[in-house]
């Protein structure tokens, strides 16, 4: 049986994925109580994350730098922790890790992805990881794409540009959701325009 890939995507309204260090906070502080149950019901779920090796590496400082700067704790919550604590494929040739839950998968992103939707007895997941997400979708190997807008425009102190440099593609709604604050959860199933 060949299980799902999610690619789990935060941006702002134009399109992207993080803000230049101190300027925005976690979240761009768009956070709500709403939004972050669903999250933390989200990854209650069991899944397999599947990580590029710098996104990892940032996940890992993440949890490092927590109790350090009450911006960066913010943005720490139960549903980070679950993630965090998820089996977990990181593709890399170079990475070492001593995590338990963590394998270091070599090859190509679309060789270890294929391989894993065969394999897996868990959905697989997906938290950030933009130039993977990008190089998977373009093989067809994203079945949804959850993209989550925050209600800002970071302009100029937007950072990774989550759709630069990208193949062209008609998206089909799978569900939508709006909570408090105005964030919009969306979740396509991504279709190389033709």
């Amino acid at each position: 049986m060949m299980v799902g890939y999610t690619a789990d995507i935060f941006s702002t309204l134009d399109g992207f994925a993080s803000p230049r260090p101190g300027t925005w906070g976690g979240y761009w502080g768009k956070e709500s109580d709403a939004w972050l149950t669903h999250r933390r019901t989200q990854f209650a779920e069991p899944q397999r994350m599947v990580l590029g090796a710098n996104t990892y590496r940032l996940f890992l400082d993440f949890r490092r730098s927590l109790g350090s700067d009450p911006e960066i704790d913010k943005a720490g919550d139960v549903w980070v922790d679950r993630m965090m604590a998820m089996p977990t494929s990181v593709i890399s040739s170079t990475l070492q890790t001593d995590r338990t839950s963590t394998v270091i998968a070599t090859g190509s992103a679309t060789d270890v992805v294929s391989r894993l939707k065969t394999e897996s007895t868990l959905p697989l997941r997906s938290r950030g990881s933009i130039s993977l997400n990008r190089a998977l979708m373009a093989a067809g190997l994203v079945d949804r794409l959850q993209l989550t807008i925050f209600p800002v425009i970071t302009g100029t102190n937007g950072t990774h540009p989550i759709y630069r440099d990208g193949p062209d593609f008609d998206l089909d709604m799978i569900d939508s959701r709006t909570f408090d604050g105005g964030i919009q959860e969306l979740v396509y199933r991504p279709v190389p325009h033709t």
